[in-house]
């Protein structure tokens, strides 16, 4: 699994994402200044996801792949503390990091 941590993305970074989510309000409607990116097999993600939900005040969207039915990558939006733990909590509970 591979993980990365954007704070305080820039406008082209948000575009980015939401050209690859499938629900377009999500930014309309909410705040965060920090993204965690999450990458791995596609179970992986939704454990993963899961996880970060779990572990502290995040929304975890999938990110589309090359076509709609696939997707490896998840993005956990929220603040920086927040998206912080929800990451070392997938790697702990991942067995990765």
């Amino acid at each position: 699994m591979d993980f990365q941590i954007i704070k305080q993305p820039s406008p082209g970074v948000i575009k980015m994402l939401e050209s690859r989510v499938l629900i377009r309000d999500f930014f309309a409607e909410k705040t965060f200044d920090t993204i965690g990116l999450v990458q791995g097999k596609l179970t992986e993600m939704f454990v993963a996801a899961d996880i970060a939900e779990k572990a502290s005040g995040v929304d975890a969207l999938e990110i589309k792949g090359i076509c709609p039915q696939h997707f490896t990558m998840i993005a956990i939006f929220g603040d920086t503390a927040a998206v912080t733990e929800a990451m070392d909590r997938i790697k702990a509970q991942l067995g990765r990091g």
